[in-house]
Protein backbone atom coordinates (compact mmCIF):
# COMPACT_ATOMS: atom_id res chain seq x y z
CA UNK A 1 0.00 0.00 0.00
CA UNK A 2 0.88 3.53 -0.88
CA UNK A 3 1.83 6.22 1.87
CA UNK A 4 1.16 9.89 1.52
CA UNK A 5 2.08 13.04 3.85
CA UNK A 6 -1.69 14.21 3.48
CA UNK A 7 -4.74 12.07 2.85
CA UNK A 8 -7.92 13.94 1.96
CA UNK A 9 -10.98 11.88 2.78
CA UNK A 10 -14.05 13.01 0.36
CA UNK A 11 -13.17 14.90 -3.12
CA UNK A 12 -16.48 17.18 -2.50
CA UNK A 13 -16.63 20.90 -1.90
CA UNK A 14 -14.59 20.75 1.50
CA UNK A 15 -12.21 18.71 -0.14
CA UNK A 16 -11.19 19.82 -3.27
CA UNK A 17 -10.95 23.09 -1.91
CA UNK A 18 -8.26 22.33 0.76
CA UNK A 19 -6.07 20.54 -2.08
CA UNK A 20 -6.85 23.31 -4.63
CA UNK A 21 -5.92 26.04 -1.79
CA UNK A 22 -2.33 23.92 -0.70
CA UNK A 23 -1.67 23.32 -4.31
CA UNK A 24 -2.47 27.64 -5.03
CA UNK A 25 0.53 28.64 -2.70
CA UNK A 26 2.93 25.66 -4.13
CA UNK A 27 2.37 24.00 -0.61
CA UNK A 28 2.78 20.63 -2.02
CA UNK A 29 5.83 20.86 -4.21
CA UNK A 30 7.33 18.47 -2.04
CA UNK A 31 4.51 16.71 -0.35
CA UNK A 32 2.51 14.61 -1.47
CA UNK A 33 -1.64 14.09 -1.00
CA UNK A 34 -4.04 11.60 -1.96
CA UNK A 35 -7.82 12.60 -2.21
CA UNK A 36 -10.19 9.46 -1.50
CA UNK A 37 -13.50 9.69 -3.61
CA UNK A 38 -15.67 7.24 -4.43
CA UNK A 39 -17.28 8.77 -7.77
CA UNK A 40 -16.35 7.58 -10.79
CA UNK A 41 -16.82 10.99 -12.64
CA UNK A 42 -16.95 14.70 -11.64
CA UNK A 43 -19.72 16.58 -13.15
CA UNK A 44 -22.35 19.28 -12.10
CA UNK A 45 -24.26 17.78 -9.12
CA UNK A 46 -24.81 20.85 -6.85
CA UNK A 47 -25.42 24.76 -6.22
CA UNK A 48 -23.67 26.52 -4.12
CA UNK A 49 -24.99 30.02 -3.31
CA UNK A 50 -24.05 33.14 -0.82
CA UNK A 51 -23.67 36.35 -0.41
CA UNK A 52 -20.01 37.64 -1.18
CA UNK A 53 -18.73 38.79 1.94
CA UNK A 54 -15.11 38.21 1.08
CA UNK A 55 -13.45 37.41 -2.12
CA UNK A 56 -12.78 34.07 -2.76
CA UNK A 57 -10.84 31.66 -4.96
CA UNK A 58 -14.15 30.83 -7.63
CA UNK A 59 -14.78 34.19 -9.14
CA UNK A 60 -14.55 32.37 -12.53
CA UNK A 61 -17.00 29.34 -11.47
CA UNK A 62 -20.10 31.92 -10.23
CA UNK A 63 -22.69 31.24 -13.02
CA UNK A 64 -24.40 34.60 -11.68
CA UNK A 65 -24.42 37.61 -9.41
CA UNK A 66 -27.58 39.23 -8.05
CA UNK A 67 -27.78 42.63 -6.33
CA UNK A 68 -31.49 42.12 -5.46
CA UNK A 69 -33.81 39.58 -3.33
CA UNK A 70 -37.22 39.25 -2.08
CA UNK A 71 -38.84 37.58 0.73
CA UNK A 72 -42.70 36.60 -0.55
CA UNK A 73 -45.19 36.09 2.74
CA UNK A 74 -48.48 35.32 3.05
CA UNK A 75 -50.54 38.76 5.29
CA UNK A 76 -50.90 42.31 5.08
CA UNK A 77 -47.10 42.67 4.46
CA UNK A 78 -46.81 40.64 1.14
CA UNK A 79 -43.33 40.75 -1.01
CA UNK A 80 -40.20 42.34 0.71
CA UNK A 81 -37.91 44.12 -1.86
CA UNK A 82 -34.21 44.27 -0.76
CA UNK A 83 -30.68 45.21 -2.04
CA UNK A 84 -27.25 43.68 -1.53
CA UNK A 85 -25.30 45.72 -3.68
CA UNK A 86 -22.40 45.95 -1.17
CA UNK A 87 -22.91 41.50 -0.78
CA UNK A 88 -23.85 40.62 -4.45
CA UNK A 89 -25.46 37.11 -4.09
CA UNK A 90 -23.59 34.61 -5.85
CA UNK A 91 -24.17 31.34 -7.14
CA UNK A 92 -21.18 28.59 -7.73
CA UNK A 93 -21.98 25.95 -10.65
CA UNK A 94 -20.22 23.09 -9.25
CA UNK A 95 -19.62 21.93 -12.74
CA UNK A 96 -17.15 24.66 -13.42
CA UNK A 97 -15.59 24.27 -9.88
CA UNK A 98 -14.97 20.75 -10.15
CA UNK A 99 -13.20 21.33 -13.65
CA UNK A 100 -10.82 24.15 -12.63
CA UNK A 101 -9.92 22.39 -9.36
CA UNK A 102 -9.54 19.34 -11.23
CA UNK A 103 -7.36 20.83 -14.04
CA UNK A 104 -5.61 22.69 -11.60
CA UNK A 105 -4.74 19.28 -9.41
CA UNK A 106 -3.72 17.36 -12.33
CA UNK A 107 -0.55 19.72 -12.89
CA UNK A 108 1.26 18.17 -9.76
CA UNK A 109 2.08 14.43 -9.63
CA UNK A 110 2.40 14.75 -6.01
CA UNK A 111 -1.22 14.69 -6.11
CA UNK A 112 -3.13 11.00 -6.94
CA UNK A 113 -6.67 10.15 -6.08
CA UNK A 114 -8.08 6.94 -5.06
CA UNK A 115 -11.71 5.53 -4.48
CA UNK A 116 -11.11 3.49 -1.30
CA UNK A 117 -9.03 4.23 1.60
CA UNK A 118 -8.28 0.33 2.25
CA UNK A 119 -5.73 1.28 -0.54
CA UNK A 120 -3.44 3.53 1.31
CA UNK A 121 -0.88 3.14 4.39
CA UNK A 122 -2.16 6.07 6.19
CA UNK A 123 -0.63 5.51 9.58
CA UNK A 124 2.12 8.13 9.29
CA UNK A 125 -0.24 10.48 7.05
CA UNK A 126 -1.63 13.54 8.65
CA UNK A 127 -5.58 13.22 7.40
CA UNK A 128 -7.96 15.85 6.58
CA UNK A 129 -11.63 14.11 7.03
CA UNK A 130 -14.48 15.36 5.24
CA UNK A 131 -17.19 13.08 5.76
CA UNK A 132 -19.28 13.93 8.90
CA UNK A 133 -20.66 11.06 11.48
CA UNK A 134 -24.51 11.91 11.68
CA UNK A 135 -25.83 9.55 14.15
CA UNK A 136 -29.39 8.87 13.73
CA UNK A 137 -32.01 11.34 16.06
CA UNK A 138 -35.18 11.80 15.00
CA UNK A 139 -35.16 15.14 17.53
CA UNK A 140 -32.63 16.84 14.68
CA UNK A 141 -33.76 18.96 12.21
CA UNK A 142 -32.50 19.04 8.79
CA UNK A 143 -32.59 21.86 5.98
CA UNK A 144 -33.86 19.10 2.81
CA UNK A 145 -34.63 20.58 -0.58
CA UNK A 146 -34.90 19.65 -3.72
CA UNK A 147 -34.41 21.74 -7.17
CA UNK A 148 -35.06 21.97 -11.22
CA UNK A 149 -33.31 24.29 -13.45
CA UNK A 150 -36.13 24.76 -16.08
CA UNK A 151 -36.05 26.77 -19.46
CA UNK A 152 -39.30 28.17 -20.77
CA UNK A 153 -40.24 29.28 -24.39
CA UNK A 154 -41.11 32.64 -23.10
CA UNK A 155 -39.33 35.16 -21.12
CA UNK A 156 -40.55 34.52 -17.63
CA UNK A 157 -38.32 35.16 -14.80
CA UNK A 158 -36.74 38.86 -14.02
CA UNK A 159 -33.47 37.92 -13.92
CA UNK A 160 -32.03 40.60 -11.82
CA UNK A 161 -33.78 39.48 -8.37
CA UNK A 162 -33.83 35.95 -6.69
CA UNK A 163 -36.71 34.81 -4.58
CA UNK A 164 -35.10 34.18 -1.28
CA UNK A 165 -37.61 33.01 0.15
CA UNK A 166 -41.34 32.60 -1.03
CA UNK A 167 -43.10 31.12 2.28
CA UNK A 168 -46.83 31.71 -0.28
CA UNK A 169 -47.30 27.87 0.16
CA UNK A 170 -48.12 24.40 1.77
CA UNK A 171 -46.17 24.51 5.41
CA UNK A 172 -47.61 21.42 6.67
CA UNK A 173 -46.90 22.25 10.42
CA UNK A 174 -43.26 22.48 9.31
CA UNK A 175 -41.14 25.57 7.34
CA UNK A 176 -41.39 25.42 3.47
CA UNK A 177 -40.47 27.89 1.69
CA UNK A 178 -39.59 27.77 -2.63
CA UNK A 179 -36.17 29.51 -3.39
CA UNK A 180 -35.86 31.03 -6.90
CA UNK A 181 -32.45 31.47 -8.80
CA UNK A 182 -33.35 33.32 -11.99
CA UNK A 183 -30.13 32.44 -14.53
CA UNK A 184 -31.89 34.18 -17.31
CA UNK A 185 -35.16 35.47 -18.29
CA UNK A 186 -35.80 31.85 -20.16
CA UNK A 187 -34.22 30.18 -17.07
CA UNK A 188 -33.97 29.28 -13.06
CA UNK A 189 -33.65 27.10 -10.58
CA UNK A 190 -36.48 26.17 -8.76
CA UNK A 191 -36.51 24.65 -5.40
CA UNK A 192 -38.91 23.74 -2.54
CA UNK A 193 -37.20 23.78 0.92
CA UNK A 194 -38.04 22.68 4.01
CA UNK A 195 -36.66 22.43 7.53
CA UNK A 196 -38.18 19.71 9.82
CA UNK A 197 -37.16 16.20 11.04
CA UNK A 198 -36.05 13.96 8.52
CA UNK A 199 -38.19 11.00 9.45
CA UNK A 200 -41.69 12.60 7.31
CA UNK A 201 -41.40 11.02 4.68
CA UNK A 202 -44.77 12.95 3.91
CA UNK A 203 -42.84 15.96 2.94
CA UNK A 204 -40.56 14.62 0.20
CA UNK A 205 -42.72 14.43 -2.52
CA UNK A 206 -40.64 17.14 -3.66
CA UNK A 207 -41.75 16.94 -7.64
CA UNK A 208 -44.83 17.04 -6.90
CA UNK A 209 -44.25 20.25 -5.17
CA UNK A 210 -42.55 21.80 -7.58
CA UNK A 211 -44.66 21.02 -10.36
CA UNK A 212 -48.00 22.73 -8.56
CA UNK A 213 -45.79 25.35 -7.65
CA UNK A 214 -45.23 26.23 -11.57
CA UNK A 215 -48.48 25.25 -12.44
CA UNK A 216 -50.16 28.16 -9.99
CA UNK A 217 -46.93 30.52 -10.72
CA UNK A 218 -48.20 33.42 -8.86
CA UNK A 219 -46.70 36.34 -11.23
CA UNK A 220 -47.76 34.88 -14.44
CA UNK A 221 -48.24 31.45 -16.96
CA UNK A 222 -44.43 29.71 -17.32
CA UNK A 223 -46.31 27.55 -20.05
CA UNK A 224 -44.33 25.16 -21.68
CA UNK A 225 -40.52 23.74 -20.15
CA UNK A 226 -37.78 21.64 -20.57
CA UNK A 227 -36.03 20.14 -16.85
CA UNK A 228 -32.38 20.70 -18.08
CA UNK A 229 -30.88 19.73 -14.08
CA UNK A 230 -31.75 18.58 -10.80
CA UNK A 231 -30.44 18.27 -7.89
CA UNK A 232 -31.39 16.72 -4.37
CA UNK A 233 -30.06 17.52 -1.07
CA UNK A 234 -30.25 17.19 2.56
CA UNK A 235 -27.83 19.82 5.15
CA UNK A 236 -28.05 18.52 8.63
CA UNK A 237 -28.69 21.67 11.44
CA UNK A 238 -26.62 20.00 14.13
CA UNK A 239 -23.11 19.34 14.68
CA UNK A 240 -22.10 15.82 13.19
CA UNK A 241 -19.93 13.90 16.40
CA UNK A 242 -16.48 14.63 16.36
CA UNK A 243 -13.90 12.64 17.91
CA UNK A 244 -10.55 14.32 18.75
CA UNK A 245 -7.88 12.11 17.09
CA UNK A 246 -4.16 12.67 16.77
CA UNK A 247 -3.22 13.94 13.18
CA UNK A 248 -6.65 14.48 11.94
CA UNK A 249 -8.73 17.56 11.21
CA UNK A 250 -12.38 17.34 10.18
CA UNK A 251 -13.47 20.01 7.21
CA UNK A 252 -16.23 21.28 5.51
CA UNK A 253 -19.63 20.07 7.50
CA UNK A 254 -17.73 17.34 9.43
CA UNK A 255 -16.04 20.56 11.14
CA UNK A 256 -18.50 22.26 11.80
CA UNK A 257 -18.54 24.41 8.72
CA UNK A 258 -22.36 24.52 8.24
CA UNK A 259 -23.80 27.54 9.47
CA UNK A 260 -27.15 25.81 11.55
CA UNK A 261 -29.40 28.52 11.04
CA UNK A 262 -28.78 28.92 7.45
CA UNK A 263 -27.40 25.84 6.33
CA UNK A 264 -24.56 28.52 4.58
CA UNK A 265 -21.11 26.21 4.51
CA UNK A 266 -19.24 27.42 1.03
CA UNK A 267 -17.66 30.14 2.25
CA UNK A 268 -16.91 28.98 5.48
CA UNK A 269 -14.91 26.12 3.93
CA UNK A 270 -12.86 28.76 1.97
CA UNK A 271 -11.92 30.22 5.25
CA UNK A 272 -11.03 27.16 6.57
CA UNK A 273 -8.82 26.02 3.78
CA UNK A 274 -7.03 29.33 4.17
CA UNK A 275 -6.58 28.53 7.79
CA UNK A 276 -4.91 25.17 7.44
CA UNK A 277 -2.94 26.30 4.32
CA UNK A 278 -1.42 29.26 6.59
CA UNK A 279 -0.40 26.28 9.46
CA UNK A 280 0.59 23.22 7.13
CA UNK A 281 4.26 22.92 8.26
CA UNK A 282 2.82 22.60 11.77
CA UNK A 283 -0.56 21.78 11.40
CA UNK A 284 -0.28 19.27 14.36
CA UNK A 285 0.17 21.73 16.68
CA UNK A 286 -2.58 24.71 14.75
CA UNK A 287 -5.18 25.85 17.00
CA UNK A 288 -8.68 24.12 16.33
CA UNK A 289 -10.21 26.35 13.81
CA UNK A 290 -14.38 26.81 14.38
CA UNK A 291 -16.87 28.98 13.65
CA UNK A 292 -17.46 31.91 16.32
CA UNK A 293 -19.05 31.00 19.78
CA UNK A 294 -21.38 33.38 19.39
CA UNK A 295 -22.81 32.07 15.96
CA UNK A 296 -23.05 29.27 17.48
CA UNK A 297 -25.10 30.62 20.76
CA UNK A 298 -27.52 32.54 18.21
CA UNK A 299 -27.62 29.50 16.11
CA UNK A 300 -28.85 27.30 18.81
CA UNK A 301 -31.41 29.73 20.69
CA UNK A 302 -32.80 30.31 16.54
CA UNK A 303 -33.14 26.57 15.62
CA UNK A 304 -34.99 26.44 19.11
CA UNK A 305 -37.73 29.23 18.13
CA UNK A 306 -37.50 27.41 15.14
CA UNK A 307 -39.04 24.04 16.08
CA UNK A 308 -41.08 25.07 18.42
CA UNK A 309 -42.58 28.32 16.46
CA UNK A 310 -42.79 27.19 12.80
CA UNK A 311 -46.04 29.37 12.01
CA UNK A 312 -43.51 32.58 13.34
CA UNK A 313 -40.78 32.02 11.00
CA UNK A 314 -41.92 33.65 7.48
CA UNK A 315 -42.34 37.09 9.80
CA UNK A 316 -39.03 36.26 11.66
CA UNK A 317 -37.24 35.92 8.16
CA UNK A 318 -39.05 39.32 6.82
CA UNK A 319 -37.99 41.28 10.37
CA UNK A 320 -35.03 39.97 10.10
CA UNK A 321 -33.62 41.85 6.36
CA UNK A 322 -36.31 44.76 7.82
CA UNK A 323 -34.66 48.47 7.10
CA UNK A 324 -30.74 47.34 6.80
CA UNK A 325 -30.18 44.53 4.86
CA UNK A 326 -26.17 44.77 5.40
CA UNK A 327 -26.62 44.02 8.97
CA UNK A 328 -28.59 41.45 8.11
CA UNK A 329 -26.40 39.63 5.56
CA UNK A 330 -23.04 40.08 7.74
CA UNK A 331 -25.12 38.15 11.25
CA UNK A 332 -26.32 35.66 8.57
CA UNK A 333 -22.90 35.26 7.09
CA UNK A 334 -20.45 35.41 10.52
CA UNK A 335 -18.92 38.64 9.74
CA UNK A 336 -20.60 40.97 12.09
CA UNK A 337 -19.60 42.81 15.40
CA UNK A 338 -21.83 43.09 18.15
CA UNK A 339 -23.43 46.08 17.57
CA UNK A 340 -24.85 44.97 14.03
CA UNK A 341 -25.64 41.69 15.92
CA UNK A 342 -27.88 43.37 17.81
CA UNK A 343 -29.24 45.73 15.71
CA UNK A 344 -30.53 42.60 14.07
CA UNK A 345 -31.51 40.65 17.39
CA UNK A 346 -33.54 43.72 18.03
CA UNK A 347 -36.19 43.40 15.44
CA UNK A 348 -37.04 40.02 16.88
CA UNK A 349 -39.92 39.01 19.03
CA UNK A 350 -38.70 39.26 21.99
CA UNK A 351 -40.70 37.23 24.46
CA UNK A 352 -40.07 34.01 22.18
CA UNK A 353 -36.67 34.48 21.94
CA UNK A 354 -36.09 34.86 25.73
CA UNK A 355 -38.44 31.83 25.98
CA UNK A 356 -35.96 29.62 24.04
CA UNK A 357 -32.90 31.35 25.71
CA UNK A 358 -34.18 29.88 29.23
CA UNK A 359 -35.04 26.36 27.16
CA UNK A 360 -38.86 26.73 27.76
Amino acid sequence: MKEFDYVIIGGGCAGLSLAYELELHQKLNDKTLAIVEPRAEYKRDKTWSFWKVFDHNFEDCVRKSWNKFNIRTDGPKGTQANECTRYPYQSIDSGLFYKKINDKLKENRNIKFFKNIRELDVNNSFIFNSVPTLQAENSNLWQHFYGLEIETNEDCFNDDTISLMDFCCDQRNSIHFFYILPFAKKKALIETTWISKNDDGSLKDYESQIKNYIKNWPHWQLGNYKINFKEEGAIPLFYPYEKKEKNKINIGTAGGMTRLSTGYTFLNIQEHSKYIRMNIENIEKAKKYELKNKSKVLDKIFLKVLEKNPEKMPDIFYKIFDRNTDNAIKFLSNRSSFIEDMSVILKMPKWVFIKALFGK
